[in-house]
């Protein structure tokens, strides 16, 4: 071990095949020119680095915003059906009994599904309308839980319909 730590240390020193002779100095003359130099090199360095973070940050929200509201477009146009379904059962006199249950489930699983992609990498407008819309499905849920009159029951789904129409729209705007 010690004969290969020797071997290194002397090909290192072989390395070397010329002596520089002199006197070190500073080149005074050359000093500003090289604090300027310096300088404008660290600040190019941050601008670059501020460009750069700014567009990871741009491509995340890009990102958040297609995800949450494909999830709300898909999700919500499921629970809409289920409704629907619900409220054909009623007018129809069928089996509302049965209706009712997928109804809220369906409410209350795109309002978890769309509230979980929910964050601050959203802009801030469409993050309150999508909150909304939960809080609003969520409500309909609830009422759907009891036996709701139709006035009840229509003020609940108009509250949904609503803010699901404000979040898409928020959406559309993003994606342009």
């Amino acid at each position: 071990m010690v004969a290969g730590l020797a071997a290194v240390g002397l090909l290192g020193v072989a390395g070397c095949t010329s002596i520089v002779t002199g006197d070190p100095s500073v080149d005074t003359d050359d000093v500003p020119a090289y604090r300027t130099s310096v300088a404008a090199s660290k600040s190019a360095a941050a601008v670059t680095s501020s460009v750069r973070e700014s567009q990871r940050q741009a491509s995340l929200t890009t990102q958040a915003v297609r995800t949450v509201c494909e999830t709300l477009s898909t999700s919500s146009a499921e629970a809409v059906k289920t409704v629907n379904a619900y409220v054909a059962a009623v007018n129809s006199g069928g089996d509302v009994a049965a209706a009712v249950a997928p109804a809220r489930d369906a409410l209350n699983s795109s309002a978890g599904r769309v509230s979980a992609e929910i964050s601050d990498t959203l802009p801030a407008d469409l993050r309150d309308a999508l909150t909304a819309w939960v809080d609003a499905s969520r409500a309909a849920g609830e009422v759907l839980g009891g036996e709701p009159s139709a006035a009840e029951f229509n003020s609940a789904i108009d509250r949904v319909n609503a803010t699901r129409t404000d979040a898409l729209n928020l959406c559309d705007t993003a994606y342009r």
